[in-house]
């Protein structure tokens, strides 16, 4: 499994589901939405809840599990991390709680365990909330559903086209710059590099020569990007039509309901 397959943030899985089928700027301001209440939510059954309605809406979406688990792999290492640190530093003070282990001058107690599982789940679900509204809206669709989003904001002089376009570009490099660098390491390790040697500021000082060569082929990327645009008489958003208009559906209403719904009920679990 390549690198990019293995990160769902910025990949469009096409299904004949409710989910593809809802208004681009539904599913944007929900999932806005769902993460900002996510943070608000105090207690691990309020996660457990919000972790089933997640599961629910992969589902529905025609999402498959074991694919929608792979992209959420790459992050283990920085939810161990964020746990390992949550233990030492976020249990402190009088009401730390009772103490585990300790680590040299580092005390481990039970208020930094729970803190930290805390933490690590809920960014288990910003990944895993992210990743879906990207699998479930094509580039096209994200784009003229956030570019309709901000058009309010065109008053005061926010080139909102403009803007909806960089952030989509910048979503979709995402499989293209975790490939191509795949593609790199794979290429240095066959004239003998090796990523896995050493401890962690070894095997992190090992990475140094992928990133020239991937700069250099991000701007590449790029520039062939700009130049396509351009041959397709690209000149901005204004005066642009669409094949697809945005209309607002009952669907969408009743999403918008059940997500307030939803929000509600999290934020009362103790």
């Amino acid at each position: 499994m390549g690198l990019s397959s293995a990160i769902l943030i910025g990949q469009y899985l096409p299904r004949p589901s409710l989910l593809h089928r809802l208004d681009p700027r539904t599913k944007i301001l929900a999932a806005t939405w769902l993460l900002v209440v996510l943070f608000f939510v105090p207690s691990f059954p309020g996660q457990g809840l919000f972790a089933l309605g997640l599961l629910g809406l992969f589902v529905v979406g025609q999402i498959p599990l074991g694919y929608a688990w792979r992209g959420l792999r790459p992050i283990v290492l920085l939810v161990v991390l964020t746990v390992f640190l949550n233990i030492f530093f976020a249990g402190g003070g009088a009401d730390g709680g009772r103490e585990l282990f300790r680590l040299g001058p580092l005390v481990a107690t039970t208020k930094g365990l729970l803190m930290g599982l805390f933490v690590g789940v809920r960014l288990v679900l910003l990944v895993a909330a992210t990743s879906l509204l990207t699998l479930t809206t094509s580039p096209v669709e994200f784009t003229d559903g956030l570019e309709r989003l901000l058009r309010p904001l065109r008053r005061i002089g926010v080139p909102a086209h403009e803007l909806a376009m960089m952030m989509t570009i910048a979503l979709r490099f995402i499989p293209t710059l975790l490939d191509e660098t795949e593609k790199i390491m794979k290429a240095q390790m066959a004239r003998g590099a090796d990523f896995g040697r050493g401890n962690v500021l070894q095997r992190a000082r090992a990475f140094i020569p992928v990133l020239v060569p991937l700069l250099v082929s991000a701007f590449r990327r790029s520039e062939e990007l700009a130049l396509a645009m351009e041959a397709r008489c690209y000149h901005g958003g204004e005066g642009r039509t669409r094949m697809k208009e945005l209309r607002w559906r009952p669907a969408d209403a009743a999403a918008a309901i059940v997500v307030a719904a939803a929000s509600l009920a999290l934020l009362r679990v103790r």
